[in-house]
C-alpha cells in the first residue's frame, strides 16, 4: 500500500527479461535506499515491486510479462519511487495499491500563476474510475481530477510547482504513456453495483439490490 507521494527518482533499466534494476539519483539514495529490506515493496512509476537484491545506490527487482505488458516499465526510463506505507505513517496523498488499471497518454501541460495543468487520455478500462474532483494516480503521483469528460476518456489535474519539479512529469512529451490507477474505492462500488443483490447484515434477514438509487438514498451517491 502506498500513498502517492513521490520520495525520490530514479533510472530503471532492464535485466534480462524478469528482472528491473532501479538506480537512485544521488540526492534520491537517502530517501530510499537507508530503510529497504530484502522483501519490502517499492512503488515504481505507480507499480509495486518486490526488493530481491540491495543495491549501494538503489535495488534489484523481478518483473512479470502481464507487469511488462501492462505498464510503461519495459523501457528504459527515469522513474517516481516511493517505499511502502508503514504503520503510523503520514498519508498526504490516497491510498495506492500499486496495480495498474491500465494506460493513459500525456497530453499537454500549460503553466499557470499557482500550479501546472496536465491533460491527458485515458484507456478504457481506466476511464469509469474517473470522476472529478476524484483521486487518480498517474505513474504513482496521487493527483486530483480537476476536469473529465462524461466518459472520463478525458482528465486533466493541476499539480503544484513541487510536484511538477520532483516527478517525472517535468519529463513527459505529448503522447508519452504513464501508469494509470483509479481509486480503489470506485472500484469496489463497481463491483457491488455489478453484483446486484446481497445481505448487508451479514446474513441474516432482509437482502437488498445495490443500486445507483440505493447508494443516493443513503447519502453514498
Amino acid at each position: 500500500m502506498f500513498t502517492g507521494l513521490v520520495q525520490g527518482l530514479g533510472t530503471l533499466e532492464r535485466l534480462g527479461n524478469d528482472r528491473v534494476v532501479i538506480t537512485c539519483e544521488p540526492e534520491t539514495i537517502g530517501a530510499i535506499v537507508p530503510g529497504l529490506e530484502l522483501g519490502d515493496s517499492v512503488a515504481v512509476n505507480g507499480v509495486c515491486l518486490t526488493v530481491e537484491t540491495l543495491l549501494p545506490d538503489g535495488f534489484v527487482a523481478a518483473v512479470s510479462p502481464e507487469t511488462i505488458d501492462r505498464t510503461t516499465l519495459g523501457q528504459v526510463q527515469r522513474v517516481n519511487l516511493e517505499p511502502s506505507l508503514r504503520v503510523g505513517s503520514k498519508i498526504g496523498g490516497h491510498f495506492v495499491t500499486g496495480h495498474v488499471d491500465g494506460p493513459g497518454w500525456f497530453e499537454s501541460a500549460i503553466a499557470t500563476a499557482t500550479s501546472w495543468e496536465l491533460s491527458f487520455q485515458a484507456s478504457d478500462r481506466v476511464a469509469r474510475y474517473i470522476v472529478q474532483k476524484g483521486s487518480i494516480a498517474i505513474d504513482g503521483i496521487s493527483l486530483t481530477i480537476a476536469d473529465c469528460s462524461d466518459d472520463g476518456r478525458w482528465f486533466k489535474v493541476a499539480a503544484i510547482p513541487h510536484t511538477y519539479a520532483h516527478t517525472t512529469l517535468q519529463d513527459l512529451q505529448p503522447g508519452a504513456a504513464v501508469n494509470l490507477e483509479g481509486d480503489v474505492l470506485g472500484k469496489y462500488v463497481e463491483k457491488l453495483l455489478r453484483s446486484g443483490a446481497g445481505p448487508l447484515n451479514g446474513g441474516a434477514g432482509e437482502s437488498y439490490a445495490i443500486t445507483p438509487d440505493f447508494l443516493a438514498e443513503h447519502g453514498y451517491l
